[in-house]
């Protein structure tokens, strides 16, 4: 089975025990944590992926770190671990979020412009975004000065191009066929 579909599987499990503790946010908050911490900490990363330590051993060290979680939560993720999965947690990590995203209604948007913009226009875009798509949009804003102006789009495959520099292309081509 491919990482993808397992990490998923565990993503779809800790995703129905969050929703019998009703706290999707607060195991999102946890869950997200940790897989920040694997990208950041050489050391943890290098603790998780060591199989000269045993399972039991990193699923102690993990009950100590989460001893304020929820109980169910830390048993899950000692059964990731017991389950030689523990690679895996950002990537269960952020098949979660897809799910609360999901059962929210909540897409996220890729939006490329020319220059930094203020919060208001950030706000503005995402608010703009989310009637087109009639769904809360979250936008994650890049810099990108090649494209002169205006916005370049993507959430998910759909992409919508509204740059400058793509109106050039488009008024050039159009002015050496006429």
């Amino acid at each position: 089975m491919r990482e993808a579909t397992i990490a998923e599987n565990y993503a779809q499990a800790l995703f129905a025990l969050a929703q019998q503790a009703g706290d999707l946010h607060g195991w999102e908050t946890l869950v997200g944590g940790l897989a920040d911490a694997m990208g950041r900490d050489r050391t943890l990363r290098l603790f998780l992926e060591s199989p000269r330590i045993a399972a039991g051993d990193k699923a102690k060290v993990l009950a100590r770190a989460f001893e304020k979680a929820p109980r169910r939560f830390v048993l899950f993720l000692q059964a990731v671990v017991h389950n030689r999965r523990q690679m895996l947690f950002p990537e269960i990590s952020a098949a979660y979020m897809d799910l609360v995203d999901e059962v929210e209604g909540r897409i996220h948007a890729m939006v490329t412009v020319a220059r930094e913009t203020s919060d208001a226009d950030r706000d503005a875009i995402a608010r703009q975004l989310s009637k087109v798509f009639g769904k809360q949009v979250v936008a994650h804003l890049s810099v990108h000065p090649a494209i002169l102006g205006g916005a370049v789009v993507r959430v998910g495959d759909y992409v919508m191009d509204g740059s400058v520099r793509k109106r050039l292309t488009l008024l050039r081509a159009g002015l050496v066929t006429a």
